[in-house]
């Protein structure tokens, strides 16, 4: 999932602080590395496998790794099929997509910064999913108050993962988005958060029901509704 701001932080549609920008080394054939200010990121399994996402050359975002990715998506398994997925902070869109090619039947994308937005549509189209996408130019916070788009008639698959600095800068409002969508949420639903070591797990709501895995610097923790 790639994230991005228009002026210097990561914002709440962003993935990537300054200071983390410049740590970043684009290496050749590496997805931080592009031409004419773009890059491409790989969609890793499912019906689209191998086919390709463009997204800005902007070193302040970050997708999430292709092997993180892959491991997420082996721990949703089946649940993955019917589901309606929800990307919180879409960048690129990767992970709505990506649930898409695996079997989701539509996905509601959030991302705030238009551009990367804009991105995010055009990649539906040339991927022909386009009918099966709803990408949102909104603050994911904001929308998170009334939040539209999602169905009752099926299960969610609920990707949050923003910039890992808004869980220490607005912890309040981040686990008030997670409580909120877990308790609107269908049975069956999914929530995937993806975090980094500063944020405490014990915080979520049920802190005992959610599956945690670790790929540094990611922390991912899972969480099935049950019916």
């Amino acid at each position: 999932m790639t994230r991005a701001r228009r002026a210097g932080a990561r914002s709440a549609g962003g993935r990537q602080t300054d200071a983390d920008r410049s740590k970043a080394v684009a290496r050749p054939g590496s997805a931080a590395a592009g031409a004419s200010g773009r890059r491409e990121l790989r969609i890793v399994g499912g019906r689209l496998r191998g086919r390709k996402l463009i997204c800005s050359d902007d070193l302040r975002t970050r997708p999430m790794k292709d092997r993180v990715r892959e491991a997420v998506f082996n721990l949703i398994g089946d649940d993955v099929t019917g589901a309606w997925a929800v990307d919180l902070f879409a960048g690129t869109g990767a992970l709505g997509i990506e649930a898409i090619s695996r079997g989701c039947r539509g996905a509601v994308f959030l991302e705030q910064h238009f551009p990367t937005a804009a991105l995010v549509r055009q990649s539906a189209a040339d991927l022909g999913i386009a009918e099966l996408c709803e990408v949102l130019a909104a603050d994911t916070l904001l929308w998170a108050r009334r939040p539209r788009g999602l169905p009752s008639d099926c299960p969610w698959l609920v990707f949050c993962s923003p910039p890992y600095a808004l869980y220490v800068d607005r912890p309040v409002e981040v686990l008030g988005l997670i409580a909120g969508l877990l308790a609107a949420a269908p049975a069956r639903s999914v929530l995937v958060v993806e975090a980094d070591a500063r944020f405490d797990l014990a915080t979520l709501p049920a802190p005992e029901e959610w599956r945690i895995r670790t790929y540094p610097p990611a922390v991912i923790a899972i969480y099935r509704k049950r019916p």
